[in-house]
């Protein structure tokens, strides 16, 4: 094969293969094969199902570069303007089925592999989930980069090679246990060493002002520890299209790995001491910050990806271009959350002490290029460092930081207010507290838009969180509601339902999600019905089989699937989902011979190691589990069900199968959402808040065909600012007493007695989350559910129109509106030849 194409591309002779000039081994079967024979050193006698995933995804991950070259290529050749989008998470799932449907290849490769006496499916089951995410954050980056090339848009996503993800969840007598999450210990089939990219990133040491030969001063960055970012690419490819986006992922690498002088002094340790500290930096996913060291080690981990990142597009760049006059033009760079923020003083140092271009050159350049994204409305939870933390590890870049933020300052003043408590509050510094840096303020001062992700969200940011922020910028803040991708969510993760969809309206809804809307008229359609309810039952019938194989608890095949699976945190309220679990117990108990809907009521998710209370009340919902489960009075009409160790590929299992989505937050607290927009996509019913994207999936499905209940943001601030007593409504409904008197006296932990004090005291004392101001509005929402569901035909009409008109929720349509609102690029299409 050292023959190029004489092929042209516009013009020019390709400096590709064509299809005629690879070798006829390049067949799947062949492949296969040779990569178990020669990459992996096995025949078909001593080949593991291990092997048989690598060699296949060896062979899929060939055909994907083939047209991953040609899409960098033109790209390149084109000099079109590129969207960067920098997370710290990636929650990518498993990548084998995803990529063959997105390739087409799905059956074709089911068929050859069947022939060859292997299935695919038993080959898909092998694959581990990246451990490069942990929640909403990672999964909604992951959605994007799919969008971002099914629209074939010259986009690439840049985050960390973990060598840990958050970590494995056991479930040991009740309680959350924390394993190490090894993903890569047997390797990745995925991912491609980029031996040639390695960029140095500095630590510490100090800045000194160093005269040029102009006469001029610029600052020299000196006795700095430094770290080397190796890449790593991923290729993403688009739904049958030739666009294969990158994934770009760095893993921190030591300049030196050892010490030859401390190793002949006898000092071993010392010898491999800076390869050791250098190399944490990409070990695991969110280390703890509860200490200084992990404080020190997360913003180390956002500075080492952010460095090597804005080091990579500059390189690239600078291919087609001798000024940064086109920067802006030619580059966006998207901050998913303030993660990645310390990007804005970074792309400063460089553009004035490595570029020598001056300030306000700088400036203008740097905010013409990022756009933020911001995800939370709770201002508790906006990123700050110290400013002792963030000079002794990045002494430039605060002097840049102070530098903005006195610039800033003067414009405030000058354009919009001189009142003292406003200009603290808009300060980048905080000086409250021991003085820390904003990192939510310096998105907003460093960016040309920032955008929430609901429009509640956004409507709370602009009016509430950042008032003055959106007064001083007004045109800056636009709502750009998230979105999920259907070739996962749907398409994989479902085929049963994908099937009978197809069937009835063709394939394009994998495209274009609005196309299911064709579905509502065949609402009144029996077989269409039948089918539908067909669907679920399978779904349904798999996940029985494996809460069965790994919880050994029998289900009812005809209960409804109660399901709440998301990160555990007190404001999600997974603790009121409890509440309303005993409720039915103690209904139960009070006449055994009650006819009621059979409910399996299902949980998944993980607590962060160090957050107590949301460990503890994992523990109550196991601990309620054992005594609901296994009470012969209540048989098969209430189970409830722990799966543990959540992930990607396990709510591929989970959601199809729910009946009921539990989205239950305190309003005004969910920034969006996504979990429940994948629900709804797979013909489960919402019960949930005035919330996130709550709000704007009762405008498309219908508040018919959705239960809403329980205060309204507005009302719980109301409430709060008025004085909120729980006790008045524990006092005030017997039925509320009820329940939580039983978890104060031990009735579920009777070997464990007082383990669930402490959430009875937050329940009765603040309850900051206004459960029990909830509680009642949501039980009677609960009765509404049951009573709906015993009539199979009805239910079975809600379903189908909730997935009819949840197209606005595709993640196609959050691409198209960032492309065409913030980032102003156009799809690039390739051409394979």
């Amino acid at each position: 094969m050292d023959k190029k194409s004489e092929t042209t591309l516009n013009g020019k002779p390709s400096i590709f293969f064509t299809d005629k000039e690879t070798p006829s081994s390049y067949s799947l079967s062949n492949q296969f094969a040779e990569n178990l024979e020669f990459r992996l050193i096995k025949d078909r006698i001593t080949a593991t199902g291990s092997d048989a995933y690598f060699a296949l995804s060896l062979a899929i991950r060939d055909r994907l570069v083939r047209k991953w070259l040609r899409t960098q290529h033109q790209y390149f050749q084109k000099d079109t303007k590129r969207v960067y989008y920098l997370s710290l998470e990636y929650l990518m799932g498993r990548l084998l089925g995803n990529s063959l449907i997105n390739m087409d290849y799905y059956d074709e490769c089911y068929k050859i592999l069947k022939e060859d006496g292997y299935s695919l499916e038993e080959i898909r089951e092998i694959e581990h989930d990246m451990g490069l995410g942990n929640g909403g954050l990672g999964r909604l980056a992951a959605c994007y980069l799919d969008s971002m090339a099914t629209l074939e848009l010259p986009a690439f996503g840049y985050g960390i090679r973990y060598e840990y993800g958050i970590f494995n969840q056991a479930i040991e007598k009740g309680y959350q246990v924390e394993y190490p999450d090894s993903w890569l210990q047997n390797g990745n089939p995925w991912d491609i060493l980029r031996r040639d990219l390695e960029y140095r990133v500095k630590f510490y040491g100090k800045a000194t002002k160093v005269q040029n030969p102009d006469g001029s001063y610029r600052f020299d960055w000196q006795e700095t520890e430094d770290v080397l970012a190796v890449a790593y690419d991923i290729p993403v490819p688009g739904y049958k299209n030739n666009t294969v986006n990158n994934l770009r992922l760095w893993q921190a690498k030591a300049c030196a790995d050892f010490s030859f002088k401390d190793f002949n002094a006898g000092d071993y340790v010392a010898a491999v001491a800076s390869k050791t500290g250098s190399e944490t930096i990409s070990k695991v996913l969110y280390p703890n910050d509860s200490y200084v060291e992990g404080k020190f080690l997360r913003l180390k981990q956002q500075y080492f990806f952010v460095s090597a990142t804005l080091q990579d597009i500059i390189r690239k760049y600078k291919i087609n271009h001798k000024t940064f006059d086109k920067f802006p033009e030619k580059n966006t760079i998207q901050l998913n959350d303030t993660h990645p923020v310390v990007a804005i003083p970074e792309l400063m140092r460089i553009l004035i002490d490595q570029e020598g271009l001056s300030w306000v050159k700088a400036w203008s350049i740097t905010t013409k290029t990022f756009a933020y994204t911001n995800h939370t409305v709770v201002p508790e939870a906006l990123e700050e460092w110290s400013l002792p933390l963030f000079e002794e590890l990045l002494p430039r870049h605060i002097q840049i930081i102070y530098e903005i933020n006195k610039r800033f300052i003067e414009d405030v003043k000058k354009n919009y207010t001189t009142d003292p408590g406003i200009l603290s509050a808009m300060s980048i510094i905080n000086e409250a507290n021991g003085r820390s840096v904003r990192m939510a303020n310096l998105a907003i001062v460093g960016s040309y838009a920032v955008n929430g992700v609901a429009a509640l969200h956004t409507e709370i940011l602009k009016t509430k969180i950042f008032l003055h922020f959106h007064k001083m910028y007004p045109g800056k803040f636009i709502n750009i509601t998230n979105g999920i991708t259907p070739r996962r969510w749907l398409k994989t993760a479902n085929p049963f339902l994908s099937k009978i969809i197809s069937d009835r309206i063709g394939e394009n809804w994998v495209f274009d999600l609005s196309e299911l809307r064709k579905l509502e008229k065949f609402v009144d359609d029996a077989n269409f019905r039948e089918e539908f309810r067909n669907a679920k039952w399978l779904t349904k019938k798999l996940l029985i089989d494996l809460i069965e194989d790994n919880n050994g608890i029998k289900i009812n095949p005809d209960s409804m699937f109660d399901v709440q699976i998301k990160r555990f945190h007190e404001y999600k309220r997974q603790l009121l989902n409890v509440l309303h679990i005993i409720t039915l117990y103690n209904r139960i108990k009070d006449n055994p011979k009650l006819e009621m809907v059979p409910r399996t009521i299902i949980f998944a998710g993980k607590a962060a190691p160090a957050y107590f209370m949301a460990k503890t009340i994992i523990k109550l919902i196991n601990s309620v589990a054992e005594v609901v489960n296994n009470d012969p009075d209540v048989g098969d009409k209430l189970k409830v069900v722990f799966i543990p160790n959540y992930s990607v590929t396990l709510a591929e299992k989970i959601i199809p199968a729910a009946d009921l989505s539990e989205q239950i937050s305190m309003a005004g607290l969910e920034a969006s959402g996504t979990g429940n927009m994948k629900f709804t996509l797979n013909g489960a019913l919402t019960i949930g808040t005035m919330d996130g994207a709550n709000i704007e999936i009762r405008e498309e499905v219908g508040e018919e065909n959705i239960f809403i209940f329980g205060l309204l943001a507005d009302e719980v601030v109301k409430l709060k600012s008025s004085g909120y007593h729980p006790r008045i409504h524990y006092e005030s409904n017997p039925m509320l007493k009820r329940v939580i008197d039983m978890i104060a006296s031990d009735y579920f932990n009777k070997s464990e007695p007082g383990i669930f004090k402490s959430i009875v005291d937050g329940l009765l004392g603040v309850d900051y989350y206004c459960l029990l101001a909830d509680y009642k509005a949501y039980v009677d929402a609960q009765d509404e559910v049951s009573k709906l569901y015993l009539n199979t035909e009805e239910w079975t009409r809600k379903t189908i129109l909730n997935v009819a008109r949840v197209g606005k929720f595709s993640s196609d349509r959050s691409i198209k509106e960032y492309a065409e609102k913030i980032w102003k690029v156009e799809p690039v299409k390739i051409n394979q030849t």
